[in-house]
Order: structure tokens, then sequence, then C-alpha cells
């Protein structure tokens, strides 16, 4: 009879558990499902999509997340991006941020890369002054200008911008004295306004030469224009051989000849005369 009471009880305790873990499980069920469906829209991107770019239809994709979890400003919608330019890289899957898409109505490709207040002036440039190659856009330079400022033949460098942002750097078409068609490197600067008119007028008086700098370094210097001088020790003529010296000997001074005088005494027929010294 006794055991019979205790398993009867074990079942109960058994259907108890049962119950009490369903009941639980429902209730996270929906709690979770309820998270679900409070959550918010967002859009990422579908593909990589680079600088310049025009944002279409198939580089984006709406996913749903928890509200916690979205980033600030994220867009929600893809009509509040579609056709507008990209001013800042976006890999797959990066939530579409607006510090990333140039504005509203500024379009795409370069043009939606220039801040208000701000301007872009491409300079024709060659291997050497593009250091090698390795000037591309986002990096950091500054312009020096070597010419002749005095009209002079002594050459002078000057740095004229400094920590200037390079914009793009690609080719473009150019024609040559004889009109043929040939393609010529460019760099393309962003810059004020006033900058612009310093680099357009420095491209017409001299070479141009970039320097490529830390971007962590944005230290304005005042630097001093270098002289051609400056290049080159600046030697002394020689000093003149010294000449031997000759000492005089004086000769001893000779004291002059007394002058003297005599004087002639007679007495009687004697007669004697007396020296006298007028030396003294």
């Amino acid at each position: 009879m006794n055991r019979n009471r205790l398993l009867l009880i074990g079942l109960v305790a058994l259907a108890l558990g049962g119950v009490v873990s369903y009941g639980v499980y429902q209730n996270l069920r929906s709690k979770n499902m309820a998270a679900v469906v409070a959550g918010a829209d967002a859009l990422v991107a579908a593909d990589d999509i680079q600088v310049g770019e025009k944002i279409g239809t198939d580089d984006v994709k709406v996913i749903r997340l928890p509200e916690g979890t979205l980033p600030p400003r994220a867009y929600q919608r893809a009509s509040d991006v579609i056709g507008r330019g990209v001013i800042l890289p976006i890999s797959r899957g990066d939530f579409i941020l607006p510090n990333k898409l140039a504005g509203t109505n500024a379009g795409s490709g370069l043009e939606s890369l220039i801040p208000p207040g701000m301007r872009a002036v491409s300079v024709r440039v060659n291997e050497v002054v593009s250091v090698a190659g390795f000037v591309t856009a986002g990096k950091r330079v500054d312009v020096l200008l070597t010419g002749n400022p005095t009209g002079g033949e002594e050459q002078q460098t000057r740095t004229v911008l400094e920590n200037v942002e390079v914009l793009a750097a690609g080719q473009r078409m150019e024609r040559s004295s004889n009109g043929e068609p040939q393609t010529a490197p460019v760099i393309t600067l962003l810059v004020s306004p006033d900058d612009a008119q310093k680099l357009t007028l420095a491209s017409t008086q001299g070479r141009i030469q970039l320097a490529m700098r830390n971007p962590l370094d944005t230290k304005q210097q005042e630097l001093a224009a270098v002289n051609t001088g400056a290049l080159y020790k600046q030697m002394a003529a020689p000093a003149p051989a010294p000449r031997p010296v000759v000492k005089h000997t004086a000769a001893p001074a000779v004291p002059p000849p007394p002058t003297t005088y005599s004087v002639e005494v007679i007495k009687g027929s004697e007669k004697k005369e007396t020296p006298l010294d007028t030396s003294k």
C-alpha cells in the first residue's frame, strides 16, 4: 500500500514539473517572439560599394534587428538612399549611414566628394612628382614649388601648401602641341578657394613637387625658402701666404761730435790756446 502511494505521489510530482516547465518555455518563447516583432528594419550594403558610385536598388537590402542593436541614424528605407553618391567606402554587410553618403542633390562621382566651401583642383604630374605612384586618393601631401621668383639664375624652392588631401589620382586625355591626343597623369587636390588660386599660380610659375606626409602629422610649419646656394658648401678663398717678418736692427745712436772752440791768450811773447767745450 505504501509503495502504491509513493508511486502515485511521484507521478503527480512529475506531472506538475512537466506543466511548470511547459509554462516557463511558453513564457520565454512569447517574450522572444515579442522582441523580434518589436524590432526595426535597417539598410545594409548587399555588396561592396566604392567611393563615387551611385547607390542602386541592387546595392542595398533590408534586415530586421532588435531596436537596441541598430546604430544611430541608420537608414531604414531604401528610398532614402537610392540615387545618392558614396563618399566613403561601404563594405558588404555594413550599415548605410548618413556620413558615408553625399547630400540628397549632390549627385555622384567626383563632385559628390567636395564638401561645401572647398574646391577640387587638378595638377599634371609624373612619376617623380606623384612620389612614384604612392600618392593616391585619401593621402595627405605638401605642395612644393621650384622656380626663379626674381628672374635670376638662382633657383628657389618654397612650400606653397601643407597637409592637403588628395581627392583623386588618375589619368586624363590631353593634346600635345601637334594636336595629337595623349594620356597625362593628374592628381586632384581638395583645397580652399584661396589655396586653389595659389596652386593654379604655382603650376604656371615653375615645377611642382608633392611631398607625402603621415596623415596623423597635421602640424603646420613656417618654412623659409631654400636657395641654390644653400645646397653647396661655400668654400672661402685661401688665405694669402704669410710674409716673412724682417726685423730691422736699429743702429746705435752716435752722439754728434762736440763743437769746441779755443781761446788764444797772448802774454808778451808767449801765446797759449785754451779749448772751450760748448756741448754742455
